[in-house]
């Protein structure tokens, strides 16, 4: 049996509450989550040109796109591209593989440039809209942002045939207005940053996946969470990463609920570090 399966059994839960992987059947709508899935929800119902979507690293960002999505309609085609990174010819190519666009990626840059236009305009004829996700937009260049710009500049009987939603940490927003794209932030038509998570949103947050995965919601005291909420930073892949290894701990000692007193013994056995430790160390 794995250490996974006995704080599984032991605390009687279908699944792990608290996996590092997105998962939109464990999304938690907390306001600023409901707040930005409002913002995406508005950039595709409005047409928006550009909309743009910021949080820290496991913030949940990646999630809301996949919540995104699972509930597209059917008269829109949509492209996903994540950690697309390269110069001005080859973010081209990352476009096209995403909207499954057939072409011979060796050919001229103008020909693959055509081979998307065409493609917009046919799905434009079929009543459909052509949207582009990019998850981890941070990894652009100004060179790559200025592209996708240019991009949302065809259009058809004065329609714009492309949507940009990009997806990033906090420092696409201080990307986006660099004076070389001054152009690029006038299309953002939509834009929210969702913010760490404080105690009491941590508190909700951690109640929701216990009883999701079937638990009762009580299996961590006021302390633990207190403790978890101040070592994560309000981070939601940080509260997973701490919050499972104090399940581990707990079902360990055969203790039904985690105490502050384990989520010190996971931090003091060096199990966990988060991101506040990393850049205090860089700073001394």
């Amino acid at each position: 049996m794995s250490s996974d399966e006995l704080y599984i059994d032991f605390f009687g839960f279908t699944e792990r509450p608290f996996t590092l992987l997105p998962d939109p059947d464990f999304l938690f709508w907390s306001k600023p989550h409901r707040r930005a899935f409002s913002v995406l929800e508005y950039g595709m119902l409005t047409h928006a040109p550009i909309t743009l979507v910021t949080g820290e690293v496991g913030a949940g960002k990646t999630t809301l796109v996949q919540k995104l999505l699972a509930d597209v309609h059917d008269d829109v085609t949509i492209g996903l591209i994540s950690n697309a990174q390269g110069n001005r010819g080859e973010l081209l190519q990352w476009v096209l593989n995403a909207l499954a666009v057939e072409a011979d990626l060796s050919e001229s840059y103008v020909t693959l440039f055509q081979r998307l236009q065409d493609f917009m305009i046919d799905e434009y004829a079929l009543g459909r809209r052509v949207v582009l996700v990019i998850d981890e937009a941070q990894n652009l260049s100004i060179e790559g942002l200025e592209e996708l710009r240019m991009l949302t500049n065809i259009n058809a009987n004065k329609d714009e045939l492309l949507q940009l939603i990009l997806v990033g940490q906090p420092e696409l927003r201080q990307l986006v207005m660099r004076p070389q794209l001054r152009q690029f932030a006038q299309r953002i038509s939509a834009t929210y940053h969702i913010p760490a998570m404080d105690e009491a949103t941590v508190a909700g947050y951690v109640k929701h996946r216990l009883t999701h995965a079937g638990g009762k919601g009580d299996e961590f005291d006021e302390g633990a969470i207190k403790r978890i909420a101040e070592k994560s930073g309000g981070v939601a892949r940080l509260v997973n990463k701490l919050s499972d290894l104090g399940l581990l701990y707990a079902a360990a000692e055969k203790s039904p609920v985690v105490t502050a007193n384990i989520i010190d013994e996971v931090i003091d056995d060096g199990l966990f570090v988060s991101a506040l430790d990393i850049t205090s160390e860089a700073a001394e």
